[in-house]
């Protein structure tokens, strides 16, 4: 069948475009072959890297260690510290998101123990193992902005109120929920909410007894407190790196805090700050609008002043976390006298006395 002039001209403008889409996907998989096999959160960096009108930081983390995995890193660090090979944690956990992909989901125990021992024996170097990882400096600084205040250098009272102190190493963050108080949990990360408006939940919910002493998770100063219709009366601690801005929320209503606090005080991690309860979700302070009493503890990632609000901010799931730091939870007393809870063991941290040099007016 003889085709006419128009239908040539269409059949090699047909041609041409799809000869021009064949290129251009061949060229896109080429380009885009390190991007298909990393995560999410690689994706997020490297699309703002691209991006020339941006400053150049971390846009979007996906924090999915595991408890075990913590675990096992964190024991590395502690047994190898002040030996001639110490262990980092956070290297080790970074070294491990280079092989998944960040994805922590089949770890199991023990899994770090090959790397673990090469390094320990002198058989290679962090650097040697990680100088082809594309991705291991983008993990180190993720986790460290997650987990950076959580374990160092410290010194404990050997007895409640005996004023003397030992000097330590290990893990100096708290649970956020005070020892001997009982509370439930799950994994509730981005769950549905829909006061207000729709939205994610970015937080994690421990239910417990109305009056449980809120601890201070890690060392830092008090940079928001008061009433959120959301939140309720809430608190906000940002670490003194910067980096990390915890939220407790929803405490108790008529007495949420302990009565010293207000908005730049410093406190330690383990301190008492608060009380748990089910305010929020009302416009008009203090009030129970929550059904279920619970904290409503938030972990949000700073890597620039622009992500502290807005829609470019970065929490992270805190449930893993949570399971990490339930090996350290802080015991407490009431004062009959002022109703207020606070710890039984003091704790010094040189964190605190290095913000507190730097900072005196």
């Amino acid at each position: 069948m003889k085709l006419s002039k128009m239908q040539q001209l269409v059949f090699i403008e047909i041609f041409v475009l799809v000869l021009l889409i064949g290129i251009y996907v061949e060229q896109k998989s080429d380009d885009s072959s390190d991007i298909l096999s990393t995560s999410s959160n690689e994706v997020y960096r490297l699309v703002s890297e691209e991006d020339d009108t941006k400053k150049d930081f971390i846009k979007w983390v996906d924090f999915n260690v595991t408890k075990e995995a913590m675990q096992d890193a964190y024991d590395y660090d502690v047994n190898t510290y002040g030996q001639e090979i110490h262990l980092d944690w956070i290297s080790l956990l970074s070294y491990k998101a280079c092989q998944n992909g960040g994805d922590f989901s089949h770890y199991k125990t023990g899994d770090m123990s090959e790397i673990a021992e090469k390094l320990t024996n002198k058989e290679t170097t962090l650097k040697d193992l990680t100088k082809d990882m594309k991705y291991y400096d983008y993990y180190y600084e993720a986790y460290d902005a997650v987990l950076g205040g959580l374990v160092g250098e410290y010194e404990i009272e050997t007895a409640s109120g005996s004023e003397t102190f030992e000097k330590k190493y290990g893990l100096k963050g708290f649970l956020p929920l005070a020892k001997n108080f009982p509370y439930s949990d799950y994994d509730d990360f981005g769950v549905s909410r829909s006061y207000g408006y729709k939205r994610q939940h970015l937080g994690h919910d421990m239910m417990g007894q109305i009056g449980t002493p809120v601890i201070a998770t890690e060392s830092g100063y008090v940079e928001a407190i008061g009433w959120n219709q959301y939140g309720g009366w809430r608190l906000g601690i940002r670490s003194f790196d910067g980096k990390r801005y915890y939220y407790y929320a929803h405490l108790r209503q008529n007495f949420p805090y302990c009565k010293s606090l207000k908005e730049g005080s410093v406190v330690t991690a383990g301190d008492v700050i608060g009380y748990l309860g089910h305010t929020g979700y009302s416009t008009t302070e203090n009030v129970n609008n929550i059904d279920t009493p619970h904290l409503h503890f938030g972990l949000q990632l700073i890597f620039d002043e622009s992500q502290k609000e807005g829609n470019n901010e970065i929490w992270v799931s805190c449930y893993e976390l949570t399971r990490f730091l339930y090996q350290n939870r802080c015991e407490t007393a009431k004062n009959e006298e002022t109703k207020e809870w606070s710890r039984v063991i003091d704790m010094k941290d040189p964190a605190v006395e290095e913000w507190e040099k730097n900072n005196t007016r």
